[in-house]
């Protein structure tokens, strides 16, 4: 790969930082001499060795490269090594090893107030920030509108910055940040600050820079948003850089591994309520094209799928599943009974069996769903019952489909309309 193709190459780079063994700040002379004692007394526990210092490793030996006009999601979890991943990159901080190649100019967007004077007013540190990207002030002035105008700050201008909320921080940050025509864009956690309509209007703006062809890393825990935006994924895991690849597989990666979802579960020898004339054996999310998936696109269909083996002859036997959101309500329940009612009466043989129940994420909101399954004989008995069976994620794909956002209710349904003068 030609260097004028990268817009970022990483190579073995590490970060270590110093915690424990500093050097104590007194305020005052009370407070040295009282210290004086203590320490003695330390000094002599310990056998009269001195304070030793301990170091961390943040990152170590990550090594990859960001190509023009990628749109990177880097994810894994808290402490991870992400933010110092990110703060190297913005030269906010330095690297203990290696090295980190920036093709172009860069503008980032870290934590709220990074790269601000609290001193001085939302106007002035436009032009601080514009100044230290290397742009002439006229420059500057050509973006001033759009950047008033996207961060809604217009009267709060004149206004130093330490007056200011953090989400109006945050907003006027990032309307710097993506307006100041940077080739590649650094933003860590945009989302955790702010309004639900500005988050949308930040995610909108960066599909829209994506699309100008310049480069965006970007950290976020909200798999959605890093799906809806990014075309490759980063997974940081322990300091150091353990998947990269395209953006869904990189997500599956993460949410196995941390979350538990693993699009099928065998449930043959987990303990089971009920009788033994029916055993639920496995279930398993399908996406539009069959594959077995933890993550499904809220624009197709997917299929439920269960296998289940009967031990004795049963009459009228009945599988159902209840599927719940993140706080626990129940969305829908759906029965085999529902487009086969034949088997209301009919008696299946011992055997093992699969139903397969396809539906449409469309009417779900993106965000976290399980599934409960049961069986049962209606009215008679309840055959089998499985709490949290499996659990999986709607996203949405489309972040310029917004025509469910900000609706009320548990489903999103898009119906059918017409509508003509009369």
């Amino acid at each position: 790969m030609a260097d004028r193709e990268l817009a970022i190459s990483v190579r073995d780079l590490g970060k270590r930082y110093r915690i424990g063994g500093s050097q104590a700040y007194y305020k005052t002379f009370r407070e040295a001499v009282t210290n004086v004692g203590t320490s003695v007394v330390r000094r002599l526990n310990a056998g009269g060795q001195a304070p030793v210092a301990d170091y961390i490793w943040a990152l170590k030996g990550v090594s990859f490269d960001v190509e023009r006009g990628d749109v990177l999601g880097v994810i894994g979890r808290n402490g991870a090594g992400k933010s110092t991943l990110l703060k190297i990159l913005s030269r906010i901080t330095e690297p203990t090893e290696g090295r980190a190649e920036i093709y172009g100019r860069v503008g980032s967007l870290l934590e709220v107030g990074t790269g601000f004077h609290p001193e001085l007013s939302g106007l002035e540190n436009i032009y601080l920030s514009g100044a230290i990207l290397g742009m002439r002030k006229a420059e500057i002035e050509a973006k001033m509108d759009d950047i008033v105008r996207f961060s809604e700050a217009d009267r709060f201008l004149e206004t130093p910055l330490k007056h200011y909320s953090s989400g109006m921080q945050m907003r006027l940050a990032f309307s710097v940040a993506a307006h100041l025509d940077p080739e590649i864009l650094l933003i860590d956690e945009v989302l955790a600050v702010g309004d639900i309509a500005f988050q949308q209007k930040c995610l909108g703006k960066m599909g829209q820079i994506s699309k100008e062809g310049r480069t965006i890393l970007f950290i976020s825990h909200n798999m959605d948003a890093v799906l809806s935006l990014c075309n490759k994924g980063l997974l940081i895991e322990n300091g150091r850089a353990k998947s990269i690849g395209g953006i869904r597989d990189i997500v599956n990666e993460y949410l196995k591994v941390n979350t538990g979802l693993l699009g099928e579960v065998r449930l043959a020898d987990e303990p089971q309520k009920g009788y033994d004339d029916l055993k639920f054996r496995a279930i398993r999310i399908r996406d539009a094209r069959g594959k077995v998936t933890p993550i499904i696109d809220m624009n197709e269909d997917y299929v439920v799928e269960i296998e289940y083996e009967i031990t004795k002859p049963v009459r009228s036997a009945q599988v159902a599943f209840e599927l719940f959101n993140s706080v626990g309500v129940c969305v829908f329940c759906s029965t085999d009974m529902d487009n086969e009612p034949e088997n209301l009466r009919s008696i299946k043989q011992p055997g093992t069996y699969r139903a397969r129940c396809s539906l449409s994420s469309s009417y779900l909101r993106p965000g976290a769903y399980t599934i409960d399954l049961s069986s049962s004989i209606p009215g008679v008995k309840m055959l089998n019952l499985f709490h949290n069976a499996i659990s999986f994620e709607v996203t949405g794909l489309n972040i310029e489909n917004k025509l469910s956002q900000g609706r009320r209710g548990i489903i999103t349904p898009i119906f059918r309309w017409e509508t003509q003068k009369i």
